[in-house]
């Protein structure tokens, strides 16, 4: 099971869900070049970083993995499973869609002023009612990833599209929103799940689009139980 991170963000998102899966999966989180521990440049296309995440699963020997993916990360899940099926053996798309349009103020704002568009898109990551104390560390961890990589991640959202291609899915595919998600609202996991063939909708009260942050014991239920009915299927 490979875990994909979103725009700005970086492997440490995934922390308890690795810990939790490790009794079932051989799991593991990385970071997208320019992200966390790994280099740049960062990519700007969902493609460029659909090839990073082969060449990881090359250099794992993994011939067939789950891939889950949160928002931009579910992008790159979704492209991965249409050009190279044979390596997906299933998909987790968290809090994501199969269009990913980016806000101009967003867009244009990493470059312009990175701490406003910081806050702007941290305040819309979390459901109302987070800490602020916790919001602001996540602001500065936000900040952390150098504004063109973060750029090249918001211009890759805008420009991915996959709406008409997802009855080409044909891998098992777990979708899972928060409620509360204002980035990829829920209708976004409704249109995944009705137009992805053996797909299924798992929906967590009391999260936002950090799903996996906020409800991260439900978000890891879901994922194990979707493990042990691929198992079965085997």
């Amino acid at each position: 099971m490979v875990f994909v991170h979103g725009a700005g963000a970086n492997h440490l998102i995934w922390g308890l869900q690795v810990h939790a899966l490790a009794d079932c999966a051989r799991a593991v989180a990385l970071d997208l070049p320019g992200h966390g521990r790994s280099t740049l440049p960062g990519r700007t296309s969902i493609e460029a970083y659909r090839d990073v995440v082969l060449g990881l699963l090359d250099a794992l020997g993994f011939e067939r993995a789950v891939i889950v993916g949160h928002s931009m990360g579910g992008a790159i899940a979704q492209t991965l499973a249409l050009s190279h099926p044979d390596r997906v053996a299933g998909l987790g798309l968290v809090g994501t869609g199969a269009r990913l349009r980016v806000l101009p103020a967003i867009l244009n704002g990493v470059l312009n002023d990175l701490a406003a568009t910081a806050r702007l898109v941290i305040e819309y990551s979390y459901a109302p009612g987070m800490d602020p104390e916790f919001l602001r560390r996540a602001e500065a961890e936000f900040c952390e990833c150098p504004a063109t990589v973060i750029h090249g991640d918001f211009w890759a959202c805008n420009q991915f599209d996959v709406m008409t291609r997802l009855a080409e899915i044909r891998v098992p595919t777990l979708i899972i929103c928060g409620r509360q998600d204002r980035l990829t609202p829920l209708k976004y996991s409704v249109y995944l799940a009705q137009h992805i063939p053996n797909a299924s909708l798992v929906l967590i009260d009391e999260a936002g689009h950090s799903v996996m942050i906020e409800q991260p014991d439900e978000t890891s239920a879901a994922l194990h139980h979707f493990i042990e009915l691929l198992s079965q299927s085997r």
